[in-house]
């Protein structure tokens, strides 16, 4: 089987929403063990939002359910557009489609654009409808920059689970089998996570 690694990797250094902070990693030796502290935010890199994230009384990271990132998966080609993506780049493309990665980013842009592309309320709807449980995307957000949180809510109130800045670039759209499983942080917004698809 082949597999395709669609995790960041957390670093110092590495590109962050504007606003989060920045990743620090402090480590110590006593000459036999070394330890590592770690900074950084819930939604750094490659990450997972949970309803919390936005909703008031949403669920938290640690009580999403495990099979919205787990099972078959396709990814969908959108590299060619550009801005907010509507309900009609998605008519026909996602019938019988539970778990959907949208890549919208060239081959080679790793820092933090504003101009990344993003989801349309309508489209956002749309997805729903059509039974989409889960949504992922290599855009530092599935919403657009400074957007008002409307995707999000309309998402997270349906129990979709959002996936935030995939590394995509090396991934064929087509179908996958897919794992995406946060870290298990009780009472939190978002998590990190490590996504991998296959081809069975």
């Amino acid at each position: 089987m082949r597999f395709f690694d669609l995790t960041r990797i957390i670093e110092p250094g590495m590109a962050v929403y504007p606003g989060d902070p920045h990743p620090a990693f402090v480590s110590q030796s006593d000459g036999d063990v070394r330890i590592t502290g770690l900074h950084f935010c819930t939604h750094t890199g490659t990450h997972i939002d949970a309803p919390s994230h936005y909703l008031e009384s949403g669920a938290t990271i640690d009580r999403i359910p495990h099979g919205h990132g787990i099972g078959d998966c396709t990814v969908l080609d959108c590299t060619s557009f550009h801005g907010e993506l509507a309900l009609h780049h998605f008519e026909g493309q996602v019938d019988g489609v539970q778990r959907l990665l949208i890549k919208t980013a060239p081959v080679g842009i790793s820092g933090f654009d504003p101009k990344y592309t993003s989801l349309a309320p309508d489209a956002a709807r749309y997805l729903i409808a059509a039974g989409v449980r889960c949504i992922g995307t290599d855009s530092p957000s599935i919403e657009k920059y400074q957007g008002d949180g409307t995707v999000h809510r309309i998402l997270l109130s349906a129990g979709l689970l959002i996936i935030e800045w995939l590394d995509l670039s090396s991934v064929p759209a087509g179908n996958y089998r897919m794992i995406a499983l946060p870290l298990r942080l009780g009472g939190l917004d978002g998590s990190p996570a490590r996504v991998v698809l296959w081809v069975p």
